[in-house]
C-alpha cells in the first residue's frame, strides 16, 4: 500500500502480479472477440458504448463514460463517431436542456441486433472451453473483487471511474 513503511523484502515475480494476470485473462478473452467485432466495422470501445446503450437506453455522457468504462476524452471521441455513423443520437436532457442524454438510433438497433448472436457465440464457444461453473464462479469472484475494491477506493477517494 502506498505510503506504508514496512515494505517487503522481495516483489512477486512480473507474470504473476495481479495486474498482469487480470490483462492476460482480458487479452486472451478479447483476441476471440476483436476478429469478429473487426467484421462488424466496431473497435471494442464503440461496441462497448453500444452496448451499454443497448442496456441502459437514454443516459448522459458521464453515466456512459463509468458503466462502459471509457475516459471521458475517449468517449467524446467514440460518440462523435458513432454519432456520424447514425448508430447514436444526442438530444436535449428533457429535464436539464444543458444535459445531453445519448440513445440508440434505429440503426444503432439494428447493429446491436446483428452483432449480438456473433458475440453470443463467442460466449458459448468460451462456456464451452473453460466450463459454464467456472465462469459463473469467475464472473462471481470478478464482481465481489471489483465491489471490494471499489468500496474501499471509493472510501479512500482513490477510485478514478467513481462519480462524485
Amino acid at each position: 500500500m502506498p505510503g506504508n513503511k514496512s515494505r517487503p523484502t522481495s516483489m512477486r515475480d512480473f507474470q504473476h502480479s495481479l495486474p498482469m494476470e487480470l490483462l492476460k485473462a482480458r487479452e486472451s478473452a478479447m483476441a476471440r472477440f476483436r476478429p469478429m467485432l473487426r467484421d462488424h466495422g466496431l473497435t471494442e470501445q464503440q461496441w462497448r458504448v453500444v452496448r451499454t446503450l443497448a442496456a441502459y437506453g437514454n443516459i448522459d455522457a458521464t453515466e456512459l463514460a463509468r458503466r462502459s468504462f471509457l475516459l471521458a476524452p475517449s468517449l467524446t471521441r467514440i460518440l462523435q463517431h458513432l454519432e456520424g455513423e447514425k448508430i447514436v443520437r444526442r438530444a436535449a436532457d428533457a429535464n436539464d436542456q444543458r444535459r445531453a442524454v445519448f440513445t440508440l438510433t434505429a440503426e444503432g438497433q439494428k447493429l446491436f441486433s446483428k452483432v449480438g448472436p456473433d458475440s453470443e457465440a463467442l460466449y458459448a464457444e468460451i462456456e464451452r472451453a473453460f466450463g459454464r461453473d467456472k465462469l459463473e464462479l469467475l464472473y462471481d469472484l470478478l464482481a465481489d473483487f471489483y465491489q471490494t475494491l471499489s468500496a474501499e477506493a471509493d472510501s479512500a477517494d482513490l477510485n478514478p471511474t467513481a462519480v462524485k
